[in-house]
């Protein structure tokens, strides 16, 4: 064979070789650009912890439960609050990269800034995350990835978004145990429950009690402990009132000065509730000093705030702010449930 023809089959083999180096390389930027992309993940059934934490030292953990949701292991969460959470996590996108003239100064606000997201399934973790600063026009998110494998971040920021969502998604991840509590106070469906008693500690003789034989049979009984008649559509009525009644706010860890003074105050109403269970739980219920700007916008001296109430429950533990509009209902007499035309003994 010729010397040139050799040279000629040389070059060929070397440039054969370093087009193939050249591909295995792009092709392995590629696969890292897919994977450092890869925020989201769609199997949110199979999410048993969420733990995030920002630079302020503020974190917080949700966890899966037989019994549901539960935040630090204390209280349940707020249902529409984990909801959202879960949604954000399956179907976060990225919109675009961050511009490389920005990406310094991304990374930078990040380090300092972001919300430091891990998800779990089982014990081990599948995806982890920081969560940034929205952008100027406000509809997208910055993000940073971490490969899960090796525990570094990946070098590029992106920004992201919830595909047919406008807005940013950072305030989406709570890490305050406070905003992740569920507000729910009373919440018992008829069948969970074995008697009502209230007492009215105002008018003494408005107090009555109430035994749920089963959901067809009840038994009602005054202040001195005479059985009464009364309306069964009235009566199952009332019973539904107590589902789904929530606070305002819970401030147990918050105003202690409010909830020490109200320590020594009488509660002007009282429900022990005892479920099927045998658990006795009860919940005090305090009139609350009105605002001064009531007085003044309506030309009436209150007493009392006509609008919002303190309880107490949790066995003592916790004091919440409630509404009238969504309690006043439980304050009654048995008055309510007289039927002249269906009473039923």
């Amino acid at each position: 064979m010729k010397k040139s023809s050799l040279i000629i089959i040389g070059v060929l083999i070397a440039l054969i070789a370093i087009s193939l180096l050249v591909f295995k390389k792009k092709g392995n930027s590629s696969t890292l650009d897919e994977d450092s992309r890869n925020f989201s993940y769609k199997d949110t059934a199979a999410i048993t912890k969420v733990f995030m934490a920002d630079k302020n030292g503020r974190q917080c953990t949700v966890e899966r439960t037989k019994n549901g949701w539960i935040v630090n292991n204390k209280f349940h969460v707020r249902p529409d609050a984990i909801l959202t959470l879960l949604e954000t996590i399956k179907n976060v996108e990225v919109k675009r990269p961050v511009a490389r003239q920005a990406k310094e100064g991304t990374l930078k606000v990040l380090s300092n800034k972001a919300i430091k997201v891990e998800i779990y399934k089982g014990n081990n973790l599948v995806k982890q995350y920081y969560v940034g600063h929205e952008t100027p026009d406000g509809e997208g998110t910055h993000m940073l990835l971490t490969d899960v494998e090796s525990g570094d971040n990946y070098k590029d920021p992106f920004v992201v978004f919830i595909p047919g969502f406008t807005g940013f998604l950072n305030t989406r991840y709570i890490v305050e145990e406070k905003h992740w509590r569920d507000l729910s106070v009373i919440n018992y469906t008829p069948d969970k429950i074995k008697t009502i008693a209230y007492f009215n500690n105002n008018f003494p003789d408005s107090s009555f009690s109430i035994q749920i034989v089963n959901t067809k049979t009840f038994v009602l009984k005054n202040h001195l402990n005479t059985v009464l008649p009364f309306s069964e559509l009235k009566m199952k009525q009332y019973l539904a009132y107590f589902q789904n009644l929530n606070c305002e706010a819970i401030f147990t860890s918050t105003d202690k000065k409010v909830a020490d003074s109200l320590k020594t105050a009488k509660p002007f109403a009282s429900f022990v509730i005892t479920d099927i269970n045998n658990k006795n739980n009860r919940y005090d219920f305090y009139f609350k000093q009105p605002p001064t700007f009531k007085n003044i916008e309506y030309g009436i001296r209150y007493k009392y705030d006509p609008d919002r109430l303190y309880v107490n429950f949790d066995d003592k533990k916790e004091w919440a702010v409630i509404q009238y509009y969504v309690f006043g209902k439980l304050f009654i007499t048995t008055d309510y449930f007289s039927d002249k035309e269906s009473v039923k003994k």
